[in-house]
């Protein structure tokens, strides 16, 4: 039987089933959907329901990108997968507030997917060119310190295919950065000042310092922003968007969402009250960082955002959104970078 892998495929006796086998009693009678958020790998869509029983009246499904290029990147990225596996696999071991999903389909020979989860409706999504407020960004910050702290250095995880890294995956990041630079400079070239510039080429030297890590790992998201998190509704913070999940160090997470998140003088004047409020929620979980070494690699990652803007804005499906939110985030996380003296941090290292 075919996975559901498009909204237009989805029935009201399909949702009436998926609802029955999460407990709840009546049917759906039907349905209509619209598009919702702005994911550049996968669709979203709210479901809007006329049911009977105790059944939600609207419900919110995901699905492979329609468009082509994107779709390719979540199966050659096994995007797709790592959702699945996050939701039904891990979730449940981390604390980490996600959305209650109803069901999770994967076709493991096409990586057709569907995931049904609660409508979070009216939590607010914050756009990816604004910011949020320094009290929101303390609230991602304990989220973040709730994924990281109960599966720290945890070995255990190195056991699941979805996380394991080949021998030499290390250099793999850094040398697709470097494949893909000439194509981001070319499009993006009039948008960028020279010094902008000058760091996207520096840090393209600096690859292999950059993903040089040895120290714990853990469990982390990797596209920890805003754009994946949803302020207010049935929690004060709801964080989505799994696809990327993987073993590294946990301020990849940290620097990428501050330098992201905030705008750089939000950033600088907040962000070391931010770190000790993060570190404060990870105690909790016994683990123990001096501040020293939090702060280096705070440092160490703060191109975090620089190097998804140039990677993923040349792997997916090019949109006008899509332009300006990778320039807002390249242009932030190189003033983090610039400001953190960074790149200095990482040709000493």
């Amino acid at each position: 039987m075919s996975v559901v892998s498009h909204p237009n495929q989805v029935t009201a006796e399909w949702l009436t089933n998926v609802l029955s086998a999460s407990g709840f009693s009546g049917s759906v009678l039907n349905l209509t959907w619209q598009d919702i958020g702005a994911g550049q790998v996968a669709d979203n869509a709210r479901f809007e329901l006329a049911v009977t029983g105790d059944l939600p009246t609207s419900v919110v499904g995901k699905f492979p990108s329609s468009d082509p290029v994107s779709k390719q990147t979540g199966i050659d990225g096994r995007n797709y997968a790592r959702e699945v596996f996050f939701y039904t696999e891990l979730a449940q071991s981390v604390e980490v507030q996600t959305p209650r999903v109803f069901t999770t389909e994967f076709d493991v020979n096409n990586h057709d997917f569907a995931i049904v989860m609660e409508d979070l409706a009216p939590g607010i999504q914050i756009d990816q060119m604004s910011e949020c407020s320094v009290d929101q960004a303390a609230l991602a910050l304990e989220q973040l310190a709730k994924l990281h702290g109960p599966r720290w250095a945890d070995t255990n995880l190195q056991q699941h295919q979805l996380l394991q890294k080949a021998p030499a995956a290390a250099t793999d990041v850094g040398e697709l950065y470097q494949i893909v630079q000439p194509g981001f400079l070319e499009r993006y070239e009039k948008r960028l000042s020279k010094r902008d510039l000058t760091v996207v080429d520096r840090f393209g030297h600096q690859q292999a310092a950059y993903q040089n890590y040895s120290g714990d790992q853990t469990l982390i998201h990797i596209d920890y922003r805003l754009d994946n998190m949803i302020f207010g509704g049935p929690y004060a913070l709801t964080i989505l968007d799994w696809q990327s999940i993987n073993l590294g160090c946990a301020f990849n997470d940290v620097s990428y969402f501050m330098g992201t998140s905030l705008s750089p003088e939000r950033r600088g004047a907040s962000e070391r009250d931010l770190l000790k409020h993060y570190l404060e929620v990870l105690a909790s979980y016994g683990v123990d960082l001096d501040w020293n070494s939090t702060w280096n690699l705070y440092r160490h990652y703060a191109p975090a955002g620089l190097t998804m803007a140039v990677i993923a804005s040349m792997i997916v499906g090019e949109t006008e959104r899509g332009n300006d939110m990778f320039m807002t985030m390249a242009k932030r996380s190189i003033a983090m970078s610039e400001e953190l003296d960074s790149l200095a941090l990482l040709a000493n290292a």
